[in-house]
């Protein structure tokens, strides 16, 4: 199964979620608003994509932090903290494909595409 993580009124995550239904691939929504960022999943996509590829800065939740808290953001460590305490600044959607740890962030169909065929 597909976990998929993200904010149902996001764009990205309602593109994302039309392919995979269009695809007949079934998933898990995981959604940020209501259940937060898992501690441990967060951890997960920190070492398979690394901080940078997390954090969202180019959206109005990134513009809206105090300038100390956007400076803030230099590691691993201070990334997750800012992750966890602001879920729209998570890159949308995160997916964990099974079977393996394969993580992505954000929609790309063609990749997806590939992704979606390897399921076991």
């Amino acid at each position: 199964m597909i976990d998929l993580y993200g904010i149902p009124n996001c764009d990205t995550v309602k593109r994302a979620r039309a392919w995979l239904d269009g695809q007949g691939v079934p998933y898990r929504f995981h959604d940020f608003k209501k259940e937060g960022v898992p501690a441990d999943a967060l951890r997960r996509w920190i070492a398979a994509l690394g901080w940078e590829a997390l954090v969202n800065r180019r959206g109005t939740t990134w513009r809206q932090l105090d300038a100390a808290t956007r400076e803030g953001v230099v590691d691993a460590d201070s990334a997750a903290r800012v992750l966890a305490a602001n879920p729209s600044l998570v890159k949308r959607p995160v997916v964990e494909w099974a079977p393996g740890p394969q993580v992505t962030a954000g929609f790309d169909a063609q990749a997806w595409q590939a992704l979606a065929g390897r399921r076991g």
